[in-house]
């Protein structure tokens, strides 16, 4: 009799450990949840405000430029309010699993909508599309013209217009960077969550 309850002695003991690291993993998933969502409205709204006016040469002349005018940076609002939108919603599962160390049915429900979400476009059929993919791609779209904005294409004959649209170019490099921190957020995050799903 001893010997048996000496064993699930040992057996509790050993359960601990485990059940401590699924517990920092689930708690480490949703501070990287809450800063991706964060970093995904911040590049949204920052992008989704930018605009300036600024005279040309001839004083009569103005230039004005905003992100509608070109739909990479329309893209790349869209991308990153669907993604935050959507940490934003499964911040309350995120927190179960720190409550529930055990839930391991809900945590791969989690993972897969964190890498792959169900799209219906009114012009084709529905696709399946990674949220991570989502975000990367409309930063990766918005990077090419942030690019040409500040050094131009010579071949091209594109002028660089950061010169005259400083604050412009700015904003937009501004939430870049903060769109690719959460892109790099959503794959620890998604890394985490792998973890934590082999540990329970």
């Amino acid at each position: 009799m001893k010997g048996i309850a000496g064993e699930s002695g040992e057996t509790s003991n050993e359960a601990t450990p485990v059940n401590s690291n699924i517990n920092g993993v689930a708690i480490l998933e949703f501070i990287l949840r809450f800063l991706a969502a964060g970093g995904t409205l911040g590049s949204a709204m920052a992008m989704g405000t930018t605009e300036e006016t600024v005279p040309l040469f001839p004083q009569s002349i103005l230039l004005n430029a905003k992100y509608s005018d070109l739909p990479m940076f329309t893209f790349f609002v869209i991308a990153n309010s669907v993604a935050c939108a959507y940490l934003v919603f499964s911040l309350p599962l995120s927190f179960y699993h720190i409550i529930r160390r055990a839930a391991k049915h809900s945590r791969i429900v989690l993972v897969t909508f964190d890498t792959v979400k169900f799209i219906t476009f009114n012009f084709g059929p529905s696709k399946f599309i990674a949220m991570l993919g989502l975000v990367t791609a409309g930063a990766s779209a918005a990077t090419s013209i942030v690019y040409l904005a500040h050094k131009g294409n010579v071949n091209a004959n594109w002028l660089s217009i950061c010169q005259q649209l400083d604050s412009f170019c700015e904003r937009t490099s501004g939430s870049l960077i903060s769109s690719f921190a959460s892109a790099f957020l959503l794959m620890l995050m998604i890394i985490s969550s792998a973890i934590a799903i082999s540990l329970s």
